[in-house]
């Protein structure tokens, strides 16, 4: 379905990054794994690497454009190309409003906001003289409903932030031949929600008609999809991965 084609993942390390990334090699892509955390990440390039795919770890914080520019410029100078960028290093803080700080905001907005919007401009100029490019950013269904489920206000905003973001640039993108789609997943199990407790992750579990949490592998696949030539026709697209939770 990829073959041939150069992804690049954000926080790819582990969680669901990482089964973005795995997922997308299974495809036949090649893969530039993006993570602050390089034990994790040269993990995945090994296993990315047994396939038989081509694949790179370079580390850069999102939120620093020097950093990210430099990754996309070791994209460039690797494989002469960037077709796909899938943008999911994201944080999340479950402080009410009273209780959050302005540096925590701070930093929720930084990375799950302003990363995806350096990510975004960094790929854009490449994509456009390439005249083809799929960037798809992982939101979630907290930018729809406010939060509730385990972010607060704050993480909605930065997820809400994506949302709207995705579809601006979808209509900036469109007449380059760019589309800019976004997943939004509800609650998926990973590293980052395993301590949750149990009591909290069931009365969840029953807000979801297909009863059960999100697995990586199921935003995985819904990427795979939207990089695919399938979604040609698809941009400025929320895929609500989530059991069924927004049904909107």
């Amino acid at each position: 379905m990829l073959t041939g084609k150069v992804a690049i993942v954000t926080g790819s390390g582990r969680g669901i990054g990482k089964a973005i990334a795995i997922a997308l090699a299974e495809q036949g892509a090649n893969i530039v794994i993006n993570d602050i955390n390089m034990e994790p990440a040269l993990k995945t390039v090994n296993e990315v690497k047994k396939m038989g795919i081509q694949a790179l770890f370079v580390k850069a914080d999102v939120t620093n454009e020097e950093e990210v520019n430099n990754m996309v410029k070791t994209c460039m100078d690797t494989f002469g190309k960037v077709d796909i960028i899938v943008n999911n290093a994201g944080i999340v803080h479950t402080k009410s409003l009273k209780e959050i700080t302005p540096k925590e905001w701070d930093l929720v907005m930084a990375v799950n906001l302003k990363g995806v919007f350096l990510c975004c401009k960094a790929v854009f100029p490449f994509m456009m003289d390439q005249k083809s490019g799929k960037i798809i950013n992982i939101a979630s269904v907290a930018g729809k409903r406010g939060g509730g489920l385990l972010g607060n206000s704050a993480y909605a905003a930065s997820k809400g932030g994506v949302i709207a973001f995705t579809k601006g640039i979808a209509r900036e993108g469109g007449k380059h031949g760019i589309n800019v789609n976004a997943i939004a997943p509800a609650f998926t199990e990973t590293d980052m929600t395993k301590d949750i407790d149990l009591e909290k992750k069931e009365t969840i579990i029953k807000l979801v008609p297909l009863g059960r949490t999100g697995r990586p592998e199921d935003v995985a696949q819904a990427v795979c999809f939207l990089a695919s030539s399938w979604s040609d026709y698809m941009t400025g697209e929320i895929m609500d991965v989530d059991g069924g939770l927004m049904m909107d």
